[in-house]
């Protein structure tokens, strides 16, 4: 038997709670896109009814959640891309970003029977998706006298260095953006959910909490369980063989790691088939019966090894954690040279799903 994700959603809902705490007063739109970071999108959604609304990136997550019974306002927040995107956006009633002039085009082009609800993208800095400071006024107006728009435009833009309290970016694009917020004055939403954690002048009308949703922290050196947030998903899987290795053995493919004594080794049922970081390196801790002990050798597709010097009396079947409740991703990520959104969104299909504390 191979590794379970097993998915509490009472940890999800006292997140999203704890969002709120960072932020009284904003409104909420919960981040679940990419498939909620791994999570589930229809799983999870039901258990955040209590936030104001959802957000997604793309077109046809919203239709997913629509037709899955989901009654919350939802944001696409890459907008639509075309004519057809445009008009199941507006038959199931969903938000779009606008951040290029290619979807004005598109929005003048058609009458919609229904108008749409625009969120106008600036880039303040992140330079990913917007318009340019310079071209703000002109979107502005253009949507404000479409037929096709619903009235009361709003603002938005995105954090591109949050995560960094050190780094003057976010002042610089909380000043690029906060002029346009004063001269339009319309509703704006500015916080990911580094913004939410880390920088109170990005506080808003509407926030956008994504990974703390799911117990992470998006700071650096920080874990979600320092700032009272609870892990969402846990990987487990079980110890499937205890080998016992002389001195010198090598351990796994290309024999990198050798046993420096006598000694214990593993065998963990996981590996990069299920979505463990096969780049994770010697030393990256796991837990075995609530303990940790370090990964030893190369990640396989299947399987993993570990030290068990530490755990003489393990036992085959013994539960293995490899990120979450007791171990937080974000440092299983950072020993991986990645991050815990990756981590979260790269579970495979094969990998058993369970809820828990699914009570509403």
């Amino acid at each position: 038997m191979g590794p379970t994700a097993r998915i509490d959603l009472a940890a999800l809902r006292h997140n999203l709670q704890k969002a709120r705490d960072f932020v009284p007063g904003s409104r909420v739109y919960a981040v679940i896109k990419a498939n909620a970071y791994g999570h589930g999108m229809l799983r999870v959604a039901p258990y955040l009814a209590g936030a104001d609304a959802l957000a997604v990136a793309r077109v046809e997550e919203a239709v997913k959640l629509r037709q899955a019974g989901v009654d919350l306002p939802l944001l696409v927040l890459e907008g639509f891309y075309d004519a057809a995107e445009l008009e199941a956006a507006a038959h199931y009633q969903l938000e779009v970003a606008v951040h290029q002039q290619e979807q004005i085009d598109i929005l003048r082009q058609r009458r919609l029977t229904h108008p749409i609800v625009c969120w106008l993208k600036v880039d303040s800095g992140m330079h990913r998706l917007g318009f340019q400071p310079a071209a703000v006024e002109g979107a502005w107006q253009a949507l404000q006298s479409d037929p096709s728009v619903a009235a009361g435009v709003r603002l938005m833009t995105h954090l591109s260095s949050a995560d960094d309290l050190n780094d003057p970016t976010t002042s610089a694009q909380l000043a690029t953006f906060r002029p346009f917020v004063e001269r339009f004055r319309t509703p704006c939403s500015i916080a990911n959910s580094a913004g939410i954690i880390g920088w109170p002048a990005a506080k808003s009308d509407w926030i956008r909490p994504g990974i703390m949703l799911y117990g992470a922290s998006p700071m650096l050196g920080q874990t979600g369980e320092q700032i009272g947030l609870k892990p969402v998903m846990s990987l487990q899987s079980r110890l499937i063989a205890i080998n016992h290795f002389a001195k010198g053995s090598p351990i796994g493919y290309s024999g990198n790691w050798v046993c420096p004594e006598d000694m214990p080794v593993g065998v963990v049922a996981a590996g990069y088939g299920d979505g463990y970081p096969r780049h994770a390196p010697s030393g990256t801790p796991v837990l075995l019966n609530g303990s940790r002990v370090p990964l030893i050798g190369r990640v396989s597709m299947d399987m993993l090894t570990v030290d068990l010097r530490s755990q003489p009396a393990a036992r085959l079947g013994d539960p293995v954690t490899l990120w979450g409740e007791g171990l937080p991703a974000e440092v299983v990520a950072h020993q991986a040279g990645t991050i815990a959104y990756e981590l979260f969104c790269g579970v495979t299909q094969r990998v058993l799903f369970e809820e828990i504390n699914g009570s509403r």
